[in-house]
């Protein structure tokens, strides 16, 4: 048995069990992974796959309980690695973070330049991805730190951490109806075509939410997941956009005014998340403080320590 053995079981569970997809992401031939396979197989005396011919199904029960094995083994072996790094070279190396398009464009960019002035050898990592994805990409140990507002509360096998609390605000071209109005209602956005965002992303839910408490059906006559692209629609006459508070900024969208819905919408927050038993090299303790001064190393990684004792109490 070898890593390259347990590394290609993991990928084939990623790729749906798909040899090509797993001989192209771990960039071998696909002869190779299939004997590969065969050879761990024969050494254990069981069979991980369901197979039809030569295709590969899916797991067997044996297969599935050493892929959770093999997870773990995989995260083991990366965090000894990381470990390594970490004493050899306290700042340089890289960090990856996964976010949503309104966090990295709106709320990161403070955090990112102070930590590059403090750490410059590091390099940064911004994987752009939906609140789902970035879960995902945790899970998967393919980022270090995921920062959204959905997804991540109830994502198995992450702690979360509050980063911050932000609104929505309604927006309109200049000259619009609404711009006049001191105090605008549910029923006032929902009397003009709505642009906003995607669902599942950027606190979308709360949106929808507060439409359908009212018992008001609003006609979204566009979603998109790039608050820039629905100011963009706004400005040219499309209709009446919610989006972020931090989204809008009277310097840079003068031809956009902003509409006060803070009493509309409900409060969102946005959550740091990191994976339980991921190793973190201490200048990504350091990002985390740069984004909520209460979050210390100490604070996160005792937060980590009890989450990972109770499960283990549980097992």
């Amino acid at each position: 048995m070898n890593f390259q053995q347990l590394r290609i079981i993991r990928e084939t569970a990623r790729q749906n069990f798909n040899l090509t997809d797993v001989a192209n992401a771990l960039f071998m031939s696909q002869s190779g992974v299939s004997k590969h396979i065969r050879e761990l197989e024969d050494e254990l005396g069981v069979e991980l796959f369901i197979r039809r011919g030569k295709r590969l199904l899916g797991l067997t029960e044996p297969g599935r309980e050493l892929l959770a094995i093999v997870e773990r083994m995989l995260l083991d072996a990366n965090n000894i690695r990381q470990a390594a790094k970490q004493f050899s070279n306290r700042e340089e190396g890289s960090l990856t973070i996964a976010t949503t398009h309104t966090q990295a464009r709106y709320a990161l960019p403070p955090v990112v330049m102070q930590f590059k002035k403090q750490f410059p050898k590091v390099h940064l990592i911004l994987l752009q991805a939906t609140p789902a994805e970035i879960a995902v990409l945790l899970q998967e140990g393919r980022a270090d730190i995921g920062i959204a507002t959905e997804s991540l509360e109830n994502a198995a096998n992450l702690a979360h951490f509050p980063f911050y609390t932000w609104s929505h605000i309604a927006i309109a071209p200049e000259g619009h109806p609404l711009a006049a109005k001191a105090f605008i209602t549910l029923e006032d956005i929902a009397a003009y075509p709505l642009v906003t965002y995607d669902k599942n992303i950027t606190g979308r839910a709360v949106i929808d939410e507060a439409f359908s408490k009212a018992g008001i059906t609003p006609d979204i006559v566009m979603s998109a997941r790039d608050s820039d692209v629905i100011k963009t629609y706004v400005e040219l006459g499309l209709g009446v956009g919610v989006v972020a508070a931090m989204a809008y900024s009277p310097q840079r969208d003068a031809g956009l005014r902003m509409l006060d819905c803070t009493h509309l919408f409900a409060a969102n927050t946005a959550l740091i998340a990191v994976r339980y038993g991921h190793y973190l090299r201490g200048y990504a303790y350091h990002f985390i403080e740069l984004c909520s001064a209460r979050l210390t190393e100490a604070v996160v990684r005792s937060q980590l320590s009890r989450a990972e004792q109770a499960e283990a109490g549980d097992a």
